[in-house]
């Protein structure tokens, strides 16, 4: 059984800025091919984008509570 379930929504912080070194996203640590595709993707590929953005944050410190605990939603199998 499949779910029609909303698109998770960006992760975009309000702070648009990419740094000069890593050329990340100073807000949300995404890359410009990142941010410019997530318009388009499905949850399957947003999904993957949150797991690398938890990682980029877990390198840098910059974690939260919220980064230990499972993702409700998980890939889907095609």
């Amino acid at each position: 059984m499949t779910f029609d379930l909303p698109l998770i929504v960006s992760p975009c912080t309000g702070v648009c800025t990419l740094e000069a070194d890593t050329r990340l996203c100073a807000g949300c640590l995404r890359t410009a091919e990142e941010i410019a595709m997530w318009r388009d993707t499905d949850n399957t590929q947003r999904l993957a984008i949150l797991q690398r953005l938890k990682e980029r944050r877990r390198a840098r410190g910059r974690t939260s509570a919220a980064d230990s605990r499972p993702r409700r939603r998980q890939p889907q199998s095609v």
